[in-house]
């Protein structure tokens, strides 16, 4: 991937040399000017969320929301593991919150569990819910929106809550249907030496 953006980038400039020689030059400083710019936003809003996220924890409200989502949670995952089931919650709760960085390591740790126990189907519904990432405040697009000026950083709210809420409804569905839960642990030992050779 580095490659192929590499590629991507040199051939760009390339091209602007060859139509655009004097323009080239202050082009690359304001797109470095504008993308530090960027950078810088996004940097506060990482340190505001997840110290955000670190109060939640500290108070004990984030052990609440996931412990809130946990029964829920049982049978989307169709998992028993109380660690495992606690780390997905988390997970889902940050990502429900917007909360930018706070949800990876989280499911990192989940999904670890989650295949420890040889439960696949539990380890593709959290890439499911993260890759489509249900959202009701959605900090990085705001903070993005806000540094490049808008007017109203806030008003892709609604629309990206519809968004992922359909998204998330599509994905949990398909992978419901389509994939069924895979034998494992005891029962899964067990059937292979009963089966003829």
């Amino acid at each position: 991937m580095n490659v192929i953006f590499a590629a991507v980038m040199l051939g760009a400039c390339a091209v602007f040399l060859f139509t655009d020689p004097e323009g080239f030059l202050p082009a690359m400083l304001a797109g470095g000017e504008k993308a530090a710019h960027v950078c810088l936003a996004l940097l506060a809003s990482y340190c505001v969320w997840l110290g955000f996220f670190r109060v939640l924890e500290a108070t004990g409200l984030a052990k609440k929301l996931s412990a809130a989502l946990y029964p829920a949670a049982r049978r989307l995952f169709r998992s028993g593991d109380r660690e495992a089931l606690g780390a997905a919650c988390e997970n889902i709760a940050a990502n429900l919150l917007g909360l930018p960085g706070a949800p990876t390591p989280l499911g990192i740790a989940a999904t670890k569990k989650f295949l420890a126990a040889k439960n696949g189907y539990a380890a593709e519904m959290l890439f499911v819910l993260n890759a489509t990432s249900l959202q009701l405040l959605p900090t990085t697009a705001i903070a993005l929106r806000a540094a490049a000026g808008s007017a109203s950083p806030a008003a892709v709210l609604l629309p990206t809550l519809l968004a992922s809420a359909c998204s998330t409804l599509a994905g949990v569905a398909l992978l419901a249907l389509f994939s069924r839960p895979r034998p494992c642990g005891r029962r899964a030992r067990s059937r292979t030496k009963e089966q003829p050779a």
